[in-house]
């Protein structure tokens, strides 16, 4: 059974960054599971926006968090929301959302994958290569997935994430320019 927890819409900005492994320890604790290897997401939000599993499309639970750490290989945080074991044994599976405006500012020339996501890739002759559909960390860069269309048949490009090949990334303008071509 959930703990108490106060029912709220999930904010427009919302975007999934974790989820609720298990509890942890005997005080309320709970292990997290971040969708990113670098989640200072979850460590600026203060509050978390919770969808655990079985419940109805689109109802959340709002939790605030007293407080969110590294742990191992993973998170842990608690919430005076959470007041025991049983109560963190209760969110297993729940899906953890932050609104995006709570996001750190990212650094001049990085961005959050999820920012690239939907954005036009073209290359310095106009040519339109397709759309972002995903990123892949394939070790040493970041690769983005495009998505195109060609004569009726869906086309799959990769183009490496690097300033050798990435000339300009425009997110207001929502285009990502690129010295790549078609056929490669």
């Amino acid at each position: 059974m959930l703990p108490t927890l106060e029912a709220a819409e999930l904010p427009a900005d919302a975007i999934e960054v974790a989820r609720i492994a298990d509890a942890w320890g005997i005080k309320g604790w709970f292990k997290v599971l971040p969708h990113s290897a670098e989640p200072e997401a979850l460590f600026s939000s203060k509050r978390w926006f919770l969808l655990p599993p079985g419940t109805p499309a689109g109802r959340a639970f709002r939790l605030p968090i007293r407080e969110a750490k590294e742990h191992s290989d993973c998170i842990v945080a608690t919430s005076e929301d959470v007041p025991d074991r049983t109560a963190a044994e209760a969110l297993k599976g729940a899906r953890i959302f932050v609104p995006r405006s709570s996001f750190p500012t990212a650094a001049e020339d990085e961005y959050y994958w999820v920012d690239l996501i939907g954005l036009a890739v073209v290359n310095r002759e106009g040519v339109a290569l397709g759309t972002v559909r995903e990123l892949l960390a394939t070790g040493p860069q970041t690769t983005l997935v495009l998505q195109a269309e060609e004569d009726g048949k869906a086309v799959e490009r990769m183009v490496p994430f690097v300033s050798a090949f990435i000339d300009k990334v425009d997110l207001p303008g929502r285009l990502i320019s690129v010295d790549w071509q078609p056929d490669y």
